[in-house]
């Protein structure tokens, strides 16, 4: 075997590490800069005081509320190199400092294992395929905002991979190719995860670390998800009507397909009380934490008490509707817990993501350098319109999704540096996060490296470059309406 063989092996070999190596390396190169960059601190405003706590007793505040830094008011202080041990210990210390956010994580995990147990979700969406038969055309709308619905409510996304097998036969009998179901699916949950409203693995996770209730700036989330939603109809609906009249139309037209998805699956269960019930607590429960987190006094609606909910009390709510589901489904007490720590396991990693990426701030903030990157960065904004900032940070974290692809990890690196920086340009912090998710959002409706999208492709048997060709001009109308509405929530704020 020559060189150029062996070297050429070794090439095609080349994996991408994980996200956890990712973040250790970045961890590395942080406290690297505690030795480079010069410490420093900016004195700190009490939020809604006028307390002022000085730079040199920030670090040793510890009065429960939410600090922010005032302008022009940085200054150096004694250098605090962080070293190998160090290293080694932020992940361990970034649990113990997001531990309420770990702890929430696999709540709603075992949470979404006992109702997706039950089997109503699969039945529900069964249930609408049955009512629309004959009139697909008006399905797809009702179906692309069920599944926007889950991605912004719970990230809906690796769960969608159960539909393919109801969706790609309904579609077929309708005259429609496979194109159109993955445009139901994929575009549908897509931009449901992008605009989400209280989606606990970005919103919750996000606000959790910029020190915001999750339901501050769902208005603007919701106007999102709305136009969204329609864009998404809009373009399937319209490639869905032109392969009806023209089989030549379609992308795949020259693909040959086997007959596995020809026919209507039968399907005779019913969609029973008990499923009903089951999704009435399941999408009940979001209702309750979109109720519980959103801060009506601040938005100036005294009528309405604001609760304050923090992750304690979600993670209370969604333990108590797991139960409540267990028990109409009359579900074993052994099943129910063999189940809930089924879904629990399967969000470990993301737990342990939130704990690691969260050993990054550790080490800045041990080190004190938070303020003196913030210091930089607040000569870069400096003269930014709102708007424009906002446009920028949305186009920064589209670079930071390539190379954190973890919604929740992204989160955990970015809002501890990214969220003060709204302070410095007069908006909230809110539209920071909407930032956030959006980039991430935008880039998981098509990116190879969303595990949903690749396995939901490979069972259609639909090649992702066929996809990535149909997909590109939606992708760039979802960019321009982001860019748009994040302008105008700026210009609003």
């Amino acid at each position: 075997m020559t060189t150029a063989t062996e070297a050429g092996k070794a090439k095609k070999s080349f994996k991408m590490p994980t996200v956890y190596t990712i973040l250790f390396i970045i961890i590395a190169l942080v406290a690297l800069l505690t030795w480079i960059m010069p410490a420093g601190k900016y004195d700190y405003i009490v939020n809604g005081t006028d307390q002022v706590i000085p730079a040199a007793e920030v670090l040793d505040y510890d009065g429960g509320e939410r600090l922010l830094p005032i302008p022009g008011s940085y200054q150096e202080l004694e250098p605090s190199p962080q070293g190998f041990i160090d290293v080694l210990m932020a992940p361990i210390k970034g649990f113990h400092k997001a531990v309420d956010v770990a702890l929430f994580v696999l709540v709603i995990g075992g949470f979404l294992a006992v109702t997706m147990r039950t089997g109503a979700m699969d039945s529900g969406v069964a249930a609408i395929v049955r009512k629309f038969h004959g009139r697909e055309q008006m399905m797809i709308p009702v179906l692309i905002s069920l599944f926007a619905l889950g991605g912004s409510t719970y990230g809906m996304a690796e769960e969608t991979v159960a539909f393919w097998a109801v969706i790609l036969p309904v579609m077929a009998a309708a005259g429609y190719d496979r194109m159109v179901a993955a445009g139901i699916i994929l575009l549908g949950s897509g931009v449901g995860v992008l605009a989400s409203t209280v989606n606990p693995f970005a919103t919750g996770i996000a606000s959790g670390f910029a020190g915001l209730p999750i339901g501050e700036g769902i208005g603007l989330r919701v106007i999102q998800l709305i136009i969204l939603i329609v864009l998404a109809s809009w373009f399937v609906m319209r490639y869905a009507s032109k392969v009806k009249a023209d089989k030549s139309h379609s992308v795949l037209a020259d693909i040959e397909f086997n007959d596995e998805f020809s026919h209507v699956k039968e399907d005779t269960g019913e969609f029973t009380t008990k499923q009903k019930l089951t999704m009435g607590v399941f999408f009940g429960a979001f209702l309750v934490m979109i109720y519980g987190v959103i801060p009506w006094e601040d938005m100036g609606i005294t009528a309405i008490p604001t609760l304050w909910w923090w992750f304690d009390e979600l993670s209370t709510l969604f333990l108590a509707s797991a139960i409540l589901i267990a028990l109409i489904n009359r579900m074993s007490e052994g099943d129910f817990i063999k189940t809930f720590l089924e879904g629990a396991k399967d969000l470990i990693g993301v737990a342990l993501v939130v704990a690691v990426a969260r050993g990054i701030y550790v080490v800045m903030d041990n080190g004190v350098i938070i303020d003196t990157i913030l210091n930089w960065a607040e000569g870069v904004v400096t003269g930014l319109s709102s708007g424009v900032f906002v446009v920028v940070t949305y186009f920064v974290h589209i670079v930071l999704s390539f190379f954190i692809p973890s919604t929740s990890g992204l989160a955990t690196v970015s809002m501890p540096l990214m969220a003060p920086l709204a302070d410095f340009s007069g908006i909230g912090r809110d539209l920071i996060i909407t930032a956030y998710q959006s980039a991430s959002g935008w880039i998981n409706i098509f990116a190879p490296t969303a595990g949903h999208l690749v396995a939901g492709l490979a069972l259609a048997k639909i090649p992702y470059e066929r996809f990535l060709k149909w997909v590109m001009p939606f992708v760039i109308m979802v960019l321009a309406v982001t860019v748009v509405t994040l302008f105008a929530g700026a210009a609003m704020a």
